[in-house]
């Protein structure tokens, strides 16, 4: 469940505001929140059936949009990619530190792509 719960909360950080008003706070109060189906609707003066529902449609609309659009994909990538040329530029500063400095200009640049 923890998983399902990061991968929405991140597809909901990229794909959030494409949501209705009602949606996003439903969503917030229930992923971030924490806060059950129950006290939702209690809260909100409606069935839990009803709160269910709108998280349901917020999450499948979430995941069709990063199959469309693949954004949230893309990023973990990035991020992968960065970490993995970061890594190399540390090794190659250890073996060669007469270079150190150019290595650290590269290495800043890449802490300034990072999001």
């Amino acid at each position: 469940m923890k998983d399902k719960a990061f991968h929405m909360t991140m597809l909901f950080d990229f794909y959030g505001d494409l949501l209705t008003d009602r949606q996003k706070e439903f969503f917030d109060l229930y992923y971030n929140e924490d806060l059950s189906l129950a006290e939702i609707a209690e809260n909100m003066g409606m069935t839990r059936q009803g709160v269910r529902d709108s998280i349901k449609r917020s999450e499948e609309t979430l995941l069709v949009l990063e199959e469309k659009l693949g954004l949230a994909d893309k990023f973990g990538q990035m991020e992968k990619a960065i970490t993995g040329a970061e890594h190399i530029l540390n090794k190659l500063k250890a073996k060669y530190p007469a270079d150190a400095i150019q290595f650290d200009r590269i290495t800043d640049l890449l802490g300034s792509v990072k999001l």
